[in-house]
């Protein structure tokens, strides 16, 4: 690949980011306060209620900490300073810094998904190698696997009873159905004759599984993986939102809760970053245990 091929997609990257971050200043720019339709007392008013304030010229001016609206790139930067100019502290049990609270959305997540994957592909193993099985329990499967991992929230909770284990069991749902369909159906499709060889070789029943059904049923699996990674880290989010539990969800619900607009809009974009570092890292993994034919 040469060079204009390798810079021109992140010239076309940097320059669609400009013109995002341009557009978007634009859109949110605050009027000039023009208080000539005004009475005295519908300024007074409007002073008392903090939409308004004097510089020391004595001039009326918009307020920018009560600014209506989405705001200004400006505004979200300085939130995104303050934010991580001091990550790691903790002042008190809900106010924790925004590299714990990444830590902790990011271990539930794991753990979550590391226990599914593994169910998932064991399930998905011995259903895969059973026409039977694979045929009975397949509308289990179907009914099951639309089902919102949310729904299953309430259920948690109350058979739990503690949210830090429903928010895992909630990234555990999301995890579980992709992965079983995709590996009974890589399984159920892999070539016979690569069965019919091991059987001659006199294989045992776990040397074939992970020299020849596994590796065979590999693509198909990794693809059922990436689809619960994405769905867990879509549930993630909204189940620390509903649980109260600390977390980047729990960041974007108390930012709301105190009408920071600006933080809200920082703990999205600390969702997007997070979630793309995360699949980056999903993707290298995928490719180590992958091949191609």
């Amino acid at each position: 690949m040469n060079n204009v091929e390798f810079w021109k997609p992140k010239i076309i990257t940097a320059l669609l980011a400009i013109a995002i971050i341009g557009g978007w200043h634009i859109v949110t720019m605050q009027p000039k306060f023009d208080r000539a339709k005004l009475t005295d007392d519908q300024l007074m008013v409007m002073e008392f209620n903090g939409d308004i304030v004097q510089d020391d010229a004595g001039n009326y001016t918009y307020n920018a900490d009560k600014g209506k609206g989405i705001p200004g790139p400006a505004a979200v930067l300085a939130k995104v300073q303050e934010e991580i100019s001091d990550p790691f502290h903790k002042k008190g049990t809900n106010d924790h810094g925004i590299g714990y609270l990444i830590w902790y959305t990011v271990f539930r997540f794991s753990i979550g998904f590391v226990a599914a994957s593994v169910v998932a592909i064991f399930v998905g193993v011995i259903i895969g190698m059973s026409p039977l099985m694979f045929k009975a329990l397949n509308p289990f499967l179907q009914l099951l696997k639309p089902i919102s991992p949310l729904a299953w929230m309430p259920l948690l909770l109350y058979t739990v009873q503690k949210p830090t284990i429903t928010a895992i069991l909630v990234v555990f749902m999301a995890s579980l159905w992709p992965t079983i369909a995709n590996t009974a159906f890589g399984i159920s499709s892999i070539n016979k004759d690569f069965l019919r060889v091991s059987e001659m070789l006199e294989f045992g029943w776990f040397r074939r599984l992970f020299t020849v059904i596994l590796p065979a049923a590999g693509p198909a699996i990794v693809a059922g993986l990436r689809i619960s990674f994405s769905s867990a880290l879509v549930a993630v989010i909204p189940a620390e939102m509903l649980l109260g539990e600390l977390g980047i969800g729990y960041l974007t619900w108390i930012e709301w809760n105190n009408l920071d607009i600006s933080g809200v809009m920082f703990a999205i974009i600390v969702v997007g970053v997070v979630g793309f570092l995360m699949d980056a890292v999903m993707t290298i993994v995928a490719k180590k245990v992958s091949y191609a034919s």
